[in-house]
């Protein structure tokens, strides 16, 4: 089909498709490009010529076949022409390298475009188209030959005028440097090689005694900015040094250099003179970023951090990682959060969040608000993370009481990925260890800490000390101790807190050890004073404390109140409490409890009216004060609704210890239905809300619910304590269900590792007694691990009267007259038994021996609820026949009146 075309169409197509036209390279001067297309319809010619000698001896010759005819006669002339002319320059230029194949394909096309003439037509004809082609090859090498050589020359003379600038700007430069006398180049470099030398050593006194060396021996000439840079560095933060240096900076006309100001910035906030530094800020002309962030890093308050990035953001300065990461770390209240929101935007914006350091500042801001998804997406996007990155998200996970399990396995990835640990990933693990109480992987974060060379670490033994004294394992905390080369004020403060046996001796030797107490370590010695009941001791400290000026610290005098209170001392705790110039709630926490300690509950409650008028009353306040209203008989149970009321406005109505004392109050003053609705109001129901709910079924008697609510607490999951069993048992023991509470009795020690109290043995006592099983509970009286006690012998003594057992009653009769002689219970409990006997006799002996002894009988009191909240704190007490309220006329109709519709029904 294509041998039918026009043979000028058939050249054209076959110029299209022509390797030497498509392969050529043209020039891009005007004579290149002319010569080019001449070169090209040159060949078009001779190609058409010959398309046109074909035909008419009635050869056909397609283009797609004549590449194939072409190809041999190319690499002959590209041979030739490639040695003759272009390995001499592709040797001087390699941008030569490609012109080769260029000319080749042409002069192999050619070849064989020759070649095919040759053998087709004649040789007349070939011969005359091989000149014509060689001629137009030869033409084209030497014109790009020219064009190459051109563009070589204009090369080497752009270069050469290059080199002479540059010749010219250093012999200017050097004509410089011979004007400045050459003993101050000579002197600069070795004197800031010096103070850079001493600060790298971390001795920045030794740099600034250099400095002022320097200044005594009036070589001023060879002081510059970097040498004031580096000896404000050396002050570290000393006012009095480095206004030294800001003054000779003045004088010297070195404040002009901006290095000058901006460390001068820095020593002035690094000294608490945030002022000085914002005034040499205001004098600035023109300041760089490194002025910016060095002022922002000197606010102390969030607030005005904020209000400085909002300035220089007025101001159009573009914000630099530094700025981001300084900026963030002011992010702590509710408003910084928001703002460290619209920084992080902006981080994203810039594509800082690349940067180590301010994906850093990223994870501890969110951790820090326990935004852990977004601090964990923050980590996980991170290309780089260093040790810092690891550490703080392995704080934030800490940090949250849920999160400990994440926390651990953060710590174990560190571990698995080899990171460089240095002493605070280790504190930071053994610390969560210490909470969860997780003491098999505590141990072994012990043994990889020893492995790292950090078993010695003062900081780490002492989170590994709290660690083991969480778990209960205080021994091996004690060793530990005895075995750390070097011990700070709170690996003592930690020793004294946890052991109580020995608090005081060690208080003593930390002192002789040079280490000072801080107000933990009061708090601590405080503590085991009081639980050993040493009141002398008690009052030394107390001295110690005045003498240390430590009576300004709320814990140190909470403590005192506290101790006070427990020795039964109230009024000395009263003391401690009114010498105090400025009352915190925790002070008024403490007072409050020490008073219902000591039952002194309408005071309790007086304080609690006074705190809440001064302070903001917290969880303990709340818990103190309801305890005392539901000790106590005698107060309105509507001053427990209004303190209801109270903390339900002050959002402490799903507190878990609020919300038990709210339950046990309402059970305790017989309000069993409002307990039951404190306690479904109650969201997550933990280990004490389910005691204090079975506590309340107990004390109103109604077994079935006590039972119902300790086998929903086992379904639940929630463990229950000794308290949760001393309630399940005495329901057991009113009830008259022995089987119940002696299996339960059993599976305390057996199922649940606790080891039952004298009141446990107490509570089975009083249920075998009830049931008539007096010498049983006689004996398992006598297997009480603290023997047989006070609330023992009146359960049996009280059965013995029930069921008429006079011989075992007169025997824990004597044993009770004995241990408490002028208590009128056990008289009276043998004189009705001696009574009902018949033994009137004994009955006389008795009462005689109560006349005696100056023992009375109690008089029963009942209270009842007269007035309003308003009126008074107290319920109206009476006895039986008492006619003393100003109404007992119209009370006693009323109760006769009472007294006749109850035998109607």
């Amino acid at each position: 089909m294509l041998s039918s075309l026009p043979p000028w169409l058939t050249c054209s197509l076959f110029l299209l498709v022509s390797p030497s036209l498509l392969l050529e390279k043209p020039n891009f001067d005007t004579r290149g490009v002319l010569l080019q297309l001449g070169a090209v319809a040159f060949e078009a010619t001779r190609l058409v010529l010959i398309q046109i000698l074909l035909t008419s001896k009635g050869i056909n010759l397609n283009p797609i076949t004549s590449l194939y005819y072409v190809a041999p006669s190319c690499f002959v002339f590209s041979l030739v022409s490639w040695v003759a002319v272009e390995l001499p320059l592709l040797k001087e230029n390699s941008t030569f390298r490609f012109d080769y194949l260029i000319f080749g394909t042409n002069s192999f096309c050619a070849f064989a475009l020759n070649l095919a003439v040759f053998l087709l037509v004649g040789k007349t004809s070939a011969l005359t188209m091989n000149v014509l082609g060689v001629v137009k090859d030869w033409l084209l090498i030497a014109f790009s030959c020219h064009s190459k050589l051109k563009a070589l020359r204009e090369k080497e003379a752009a270069e050469r005028k290059d080199e002479e600038r540059n010749l010219q700007l250093y012999k200017h430069v050097h004509q410089l440097l011979d004007e400045i006398p050459c003993s101050k180049p000579a002197l600069i470099c070795p004197v800031n090689q010096s103070l850079s030398t001493c600060l790298r050593a971390n001795l920045p006194f030794d740099a600034f005694k250099k400095f002022k060396e320097l200044l005594k021996s009036g070589q001023f000439n060879v002081i510059e900015e970097v040498t004031l840079a580096l000896a404000l560095k050396g002050s570290c933060g000393n006012s009095k040094q480095g206004t030294q240096v800001h003054k000779f900076a003045i004088t010297s006309g070195l404040m002009s250099f901006i290095t000058v100001p901006n460390s001068l910035m820095n020593m002035y906030s690094k000294s608490g003179q945030f002022d000085k530094a914002l005034c040499i800020f205001e004098g600035l002309n023109d300041p760089n970023m490194v002025s910016w962030n060095t002022l922002l890093s000197g606010f102390q308050r969030s607030e005005e951090a904020f209000n400085f990035v909002l300035r220089m953001n007025l101001n159009g300065v573009l914000f630099d990682a530094v700025t981001c990461t300084t900026a963030l770390s002011f992010c702590f209240d509710l408003d910084g959060f928001l703002f460290g929101l619209q920084l992080h935007a902006l981080v994203m914006k810039s594509a800082f969040d690349c940067d180590v350091n301010v994906a850093n500042a990223l994870i501890a801001m969110y951790s820090r608000w326990k935004r852990l998804d977004e601090a964990q997406r923050m980590f996980d996007e991170m290309p780089n993370r260093d040790l810092v990155s690891w550490t703080a998200i392995l704080s934030g996970y800490s940090q949250d009481e849920s999160s400990g399990l994440e926390a651990i396995w953060t710590f174990i990835e560190m571990v698995k990925q080899r990171m460089y640990l240095d002493y605070v990933p280790f504190t930071v693990a053994v610390s969560v260890c210490a909470r969860q109480r997780s003491l098999e992987v505590g141990r072994q974060t012990h043994g990889l800490c020893i492995k790292e060379g950090y078993g010695t670490h003062v900081s780490v033994c002492n989170v590994l000390m709290s660690m083991y004294a969480n778990c209960e394992v205080v021994e091996d905390a004690k060793s530990l101790f005895r075995r750390m080369n070097e011990c700070n004020v709170i690996s003592w403060t930690t020793m004294i807190s946890i052991d109580d046996e020995y608090a005081i001796h060690h208080f003593n030797e930390m002192r002789s050890n040079h280490v000072s107490p801080n107000e933990v370590t009061f708090v601590g010695l405080i503590r085991g004073i009081t639980v050993r009941k040493l009141v002398k001791e008690g009052q030394m400290v107390h001295a110690c404390c005045v003498k240390s000026n430590f009576l300004s610290e709320s814990k140190v005098c909470s403590s005192l109140i506290t101790m006070y209170a427990n020795f039964e001392l109230i009024q000395d705790s009263i003391k401690v409490f009114e010498k105090l110039e400025s009352k915190g709630i925790d002070l008024w926490n403490a007072l409050i409890s020490g008073y219902s300690q000591n039952g002194m509950f309408t005071e309790a409650l007086r304080t609690y009216l006074s705190a809440i008028k001064e302070c903001k009353p917290d969880q303990y306040t709340f818990g103190s004060v309801l305890n005392a209203i539901g000790s106590c008989g005698h107060i309105s149970l509507k001053h427990g609704q209004r303190c209801h009321l109270h903390l339900i406005k002050a959002g402490f109505d799903t507190n878990p210890i609020v919300s038990n004392a709210l339950l046990d109050m309402y059970a305790k003053r017989g309000s069993i239905s409002e307990a039951r609705k404190v306690f479904k109001g109650i969201p997550q129901k933990i280990q004490s809300t389910w005691t204090s709910i079975i506590s309340a079924h107990a004390r109103h008697g109604d077994y079935n619910s006590v039972i119902a609510s300790f086998q929903e607490m086992k379904n639940q999951g929630v463990k229950p304590d000794s308290i949760t069993f001393l309630s399940t048992l005495t329901a057991c023991g009113r009830n008259g269900t022995i089987d119940m509470g002696q299996l339960l009795f059993k599976s305390m020690l057996r199922e649940y590792k606790i080891k039952p109290s004298s009141k446990h043995y107490s509570c089975v006592v009083d249920m075998l007694a009830r049931a008539d099983r007096l010498e049983e509970a006689e004996r398992l009286m006598d297997c009480s691990p603290e023997g047989p006690e006070l609330s023992m012998l009146q359960s049996l003594l009280w059965a013995c009267r029930i069921h008429g057992d006079v011989d075992m009653g007169e025997k824990i009769a004597d044993i009770l007259m004995e241990m408490e002689p002028n208590e009128s219970g056990s008289y009276v409990l043998m004189s009705n038994l001696y009574a009902e006997k018949g033994k009137w006799e004994m009955v006389a002996e008795v009462r005689k021996m109560m006349r005696q002894r100056g023992v009375r009988k109690e008089v029963g009191f009942s209270w009842v609820d007269t007035g309003d909240i308003n009126s008074s704190l107290y319920l109206h007490g009476f006895s039986s026949g008492d006619r003393s309220h100003k109404q007992s006329e119209e009370i006693c109709k009323m109760a006769e009146c009472l007294g006749l519709h109850m035998k109607l029904l």
